[in-house]
């Protein structure tokens, strides 16, 4: 039976609850405990999918093809744990659910009421798989006394009164702003998060504080009192330089001793960091560095790719070299030479995206890469582009573009070598949409194996034939334009197992020049770096060399 530790924020947001979690999973696993990782949200959106990557960031997609957030990547990257769809849920699956039953007259005529029924519903979804692991750890999104947080809340409260005492605990994330012109660390905001937290019935067992200084002694007897924790239980958590260096930093402060010892665990078993040592290691002492440009849509907000930054970084500690990386909204190439922007860089690299702004742009950057022999990965779009590319230029078709952006437009425009999905396999069923279907949970989603090209470049990188990757996406390339593109030298060397959609291409003859439909970057990990990326990496460090 697991033990369950709820992680709540307070006084702001973005704090980096979802790092703070996802490093205590990590130090609870290198005492030999299993765990997982849980995300409850309080927005009324069904899932993040539809949400603007201006907004939410990036949209993290598990194997089982959940849209989930990007709290879900920290999980994964930390403790290697494969999250499932039932690892992240919002008010608006809650609340879907819930009427969904009231509809089917599941409640027997009953008044629907967030108490009892809506509180019910979330305690139900953490109750799930808590058999298989030795902690469930839930994050709480939002900050407390935001409104749409409170069900989430009472649940939790209601859930730790209903478990046998000892197998819940929870960890308040809060701030402790400097005040420069004071010299002073202040409490304040703290002690009335913790008011607010108490007026709702929880109280924290353990306060992780974040801070730009040291805690000293006084404050830290301040926060016990007026919080009403254990001195030991207030947790300095310091800004750090890289955040793989937060297993390691959060085990010297001592917060998984102070959570064992609030379970009453003692003696604990001895952590092993080593794997933590050797990650720290790789990102404090490189041997080098390379420059990667990242031409996107998105790039105004950082986390709107954070998982290929972090893939990034990932393929830069397998060849033990800094990467760099430099975002570029690629709407700057439709009215400016990429070659004032791009000449600086080792590599470059197109991620995903939806519509049509920008596009040109980035099928500039993927001319540029291809004509100046730079290494280029395009992911997703970034394939797509890279194949619209290679049709107006190589194959001599000038129209070639995509469905997706005639569908947008309302005119037709372009020899679509990118058409809308309509139909695909998953598992033993066929699935059908249309253009015009709602845009939540409409794309192929999830994990989908292919099958490579023996001999191909990236059957070498895979090191065989047989692959299983995750997608997002509603438009694929058209397999009609396949001659016609092979002949004039771009290779489908990656296929659904069907033989129907195109998986990856690649260009024979230049010196790293690939692109893929799926998003590799949500595989990625510092202890396991995708092997597209630490190939990529090694790719631009030879270009680094010619340069």
């Amino acid at each position: 039976m697991a033990r369950f530790i709820f992680i709540t924020g307070g006084v702001v947001s973005s704090l980096g609850k979802g790092l703070a979690s996802a490093a205590l999973g990590a130090l609870l696993q290198s005492r030999g405990y299993s765990v997982r990782l849980r995300k409850l949200d309080p927005y009324l959106n069904v899932d993040p999918g539809t949400m603007s990557p201006f907004e939410h960031g990036e949209v993290f997609v598990t194997d089982d093809g959940a849209e989930t957030d990007l709290d879900l990547g920290h999980y994964e990257r930390f403790t290697g744990v494969a999250a499932r769809n039932t690892d992240s849920i919002s008010s608006g699956r809650i609340y879907s659910t819930v009427l969904e039953k009231e509809r089917r007259g599941d409640y027997l005529g009953k008044t629907i009421q967030v108490i009892p029924h809506v509180t019910n519903e979330i305690k139900d979804f953490i109750r799930i798989g808590e058999d298989e692991v030795d902690f469930m750890l839930c994050e709480i999104g939002g900050t407390v006394g935001d409104i749409e947080g409170l069900p989430f809340f009472e649940a939790i409260r209601q859930f730790s009164q209903e478990k046998p005492r000892g197998e819940c605990l929870f960890m308040h994330l809060t701030l402790l702003p400097y005040l420069a012109a004071s010299g002073e660390l202040k409490t304040k905001p703290t002690q009335h998060s913790v008011k607010e937290l108490r007026s709702i019935g929880l109280a924290p067992d353990i306060l992780l504080c974040r801070s730009e200084h040291p805690i000293p002694e006084k404050e830290r007897a301040k926060l016990a009192l007026f919080c009403n924790v254990r001195a030991d239980c207030v947790i300095e958590a310091r800004d750090l330089k890289s955040i793989y260096e937060a297993p390691l930093a959060y085990h010297d402060v001592g917060l998984d001793r102070a959570v064992l010892d609030a379970f009453g665990i003692s003696p604990a078993p001895k952590p092993q960091l080593v794997k933590w040592q050797d990650v720290a290691d790789k990102v404090y002492h490189p041997d080098g560095e390379v420059h990667v440009a990242i031409v996107g849509k998105y790039t105004q907000l950082g986390d709107a790719y954070k998982s290929i930054a972090e893939a990034l970084t990932h393929g830069g500690m397998h060849n033990r070299v800094k990467v760099t990386a430099e975002w570029i909204d690629s709407e700057i190439f439709e009215r400016e030479d990429p070659a004032a922007y791009l000449d600086q860089f080792n590599a470059i690299l197109v991620p995903g995206g939806f519509g049509e702004r920008g596009t040109e742009g980035m099928i500039k950057a993927a001319e540029f890469a291809r004509t100046r022999g730079i290494p280029y990965f395009g992911i997703c779009l970034g394939m797509q582009l890279a194949v619209t590319e290679a049709a107006r230029n190589l194959a001599g078709l000038k129209d070639a573009g995509s469905e997706e952006f005639d569908h947008e437009s309302g005119q037709k425009r372009f020899t679509h070598v990118v058409y809308h999905l309509k139909e695909w396999v998953e598992g033993n069923r066929t699935i059908q949409r249309d253009a015009t279907d709602d845009k939540g949970g409409t794309m192929r989603l999830g994990a989908y194996n292919a099958t490579l090209t023996e001999g191909s470049q990236v059957a070498g990188i895979y090191g065989g034939t047989a692959i299983s990757e995750r997608h997002r996406h509603r438009f694929e390339v058209d397999t009609k334009f396949r001659e016609l593109l092979e002949d004039v030298g771009l290779v489908f060397s990656g296929m659904s197992p069907d033989g129907k959609l195109p998986e990856i291409i690649e260009l024979p003859g230049h010196p790293w020049y690939i692109g893929v439909q799926f998003h590799p970057e949500l595989k990625s990990k510092p202890f396991d770096p995708h092997p597209l990326f630490a190939d990529f990496v090694r790719a631009a460090m030879e270009h680094s060399r010619l340069v």
